[in-house]
């Protein structure tokens, strides 16, 4: 069977779908048995979910052991392998390679044109996204549910918690849309989603300054950043 056919046919369950999403937002290995007490269903259910997954190439597992004897556990993680569906197919990963790289031989001006696209992009999104609503009469919690809801859209998965008395936002990005190209050219990728970032958030909030605090390409679980916001 074609492989795009493959993974239509696996991922239209609503129940495996679900848990494929699950396994993106927490970003963290799981068994079978934590994953059958989150969905409410039988371990063997739930087995035969992560065995479809893995067989697409969304998901990888291994054994490990328990320190208990006996069989070892085994633990399921997203693939590091990218699935792309495309009718016909469309190499936009190749294309998105290339684009980078003229960005790179560019040299710092290239640099610079990535920053002020990304953040550029950023903001358009958000207008089209928040083109209903009047930003001068939304509160700033509808602001950040606007905010943490296209994220979501974008395949971000973030995680907003917001201090009512320092006024700040801190979140976390558990999935980041740029993983392959950021493996390439990390530095300049991450600043782009930064910029990114910035122009979404500037297009709900005046002065704001986004502070990243970790960052998955340097070992941390997520990307994290604190936001220091001013309601418009």
């Amino acid at each position: 069977m074609d492989q795009t056919f493959k993974i239509t046919n696996v991922l239209s369950d609503p129940t495996r779908f679900s848990i494929y999403q699950y396994m993106v937002k927490n970003h963290q290995e799981v068994n079978v048995t934590e994953i059958a007490e989150a969905f409410g269903i039988h371990p063997n259910v739930a087995r035969l979910h992560m065995s479809k997954l893995e067989d697409i190439n969304l998901l990888v597992s291994y054994p490990k052991k328990t320190g208990k004897g006996g069989r070892p556990s085994r633990l399921y993680r997203l693939s590091d392998e990218v699935v792309d569906v495309h009718f016909p197919h469309r190499d936009y990963k190749l294309l998105a390679s290339i684009a980078l790289e003229s960005f790179v031989e560019l040299g710092e001006p290239g640099k610079q044109a990535l920053y002020q696209t990304g953040y550029k992009y950023g903001a358009t999104i958000m207008e089209a996204y928040n083109r209903p609503l009047s930003s001068a009469h939304a509160t700033r919690e509808h602001k950040l549910t606007i905010l943490e809801e296209a994220g979501t859209m974008l395949g971000m998965y973030p995680a907003f918690n917001y201090d009512e008395d320092t006024g700040n936002v801190s979140f976390q990005i558990n999935n980041c849309p740029f993983k392959e190209m950021a493996s390439q050219h990390h530095g300049m990728v991450c600043r782009m989603h930064h910029a990114f970032l910035e122009g979404m958030f500037e297009s709900m909030f005046d002065d704001v300054e986004l502070i990243e605090t970790e960052n998955m390409f340097n070992g941390c679980e997520n990307c994290s950043y604190v936001a220091n916001l001013s309601i418009v």
